[in-house]
């Protein structure tokens, strides 16, 4: 008998269904950084938390030098390890504690990231997230069987060069599919 095929979401949006009534993720964008048959894990990236990079870096006592994202939103990643930032950045670079997500963006947790970004270098574009999302081994494909969400390659430009509050929509174009469109039961798009 032939093996399931299995799925890896690594690089994807995960699109959140209007069945999906989790408060934590009802009408999240997510961004799965790696998949496999051990689970899954990923940042929300349209959940802009009332926090600027100027004001997370003003907490970690870091001078910030970098006006091109002093005003940029720290947004709210997902439940696990809230007090925890992570970095999802482009390019790749070279950080103490990074996943590679492709050969050009990277999720980095190690503060030399950051103090990079402080001293006015660092990746040429990035988003600050507070906490991640994960999945056990099955779970995000389950949740996937029951409709709980829309999957599509992701697009980097969509992260880095829209505000958080647009990246939903323009996630769900990549589909050719808007909101209105959507339906809470199976089958009945």
């Amino acid at each position: 008998m032939e093996k399931a095929q299995t799925m890896n979401l690594t690089h994807h949006f995960l699109i959140a269904m209007p069945g999906l009534t989790d408060p934590l993720f009802s009408g999240a964008l997510a961004f799965v950084c790696e998949h496999s048959e051990k689970g899954a894990m990923g940042i929300i990236v349209n959940k802009p938390l009332d926090l600027t990079l100027t004001q997370l870096f003003e907490q970690i006592d870091t001078e910030l030098h970098r006006p091109d994202v002093a005003e940029q939103q720290v947004c709210f990643g997902g439940p696990v390890q809230t007090d925890r930032g992570f970095v999802l950045h482009s390019p790749l670079g070279s950080w103490q504690s990074s996943l590679a997500v492709s050969d050009e963006l990277g999720l980095t947790t190690s503060k030399d990231i950051l103090q990079a970004v402080g001293e006015g270098h660092g990746p040429e574009q990035l988003i600050i997230t507070l906490g991640y999302s994960g999945w056990e081994a099955g779970q995000l494909e389950n949740e996937i069987v029951q409709n709980s969400w829309l999957t599509v390659q992701a697009d980097p430009a969509i992260i880095f060069g829209k505000p958080p509050e647009e990246r939903f929509d323009a996630a769900l174009a990549l589909l050719g599919v808007n909101y209105s469109m959507l339906s809470q039961e199976a089958g009945h798009a």
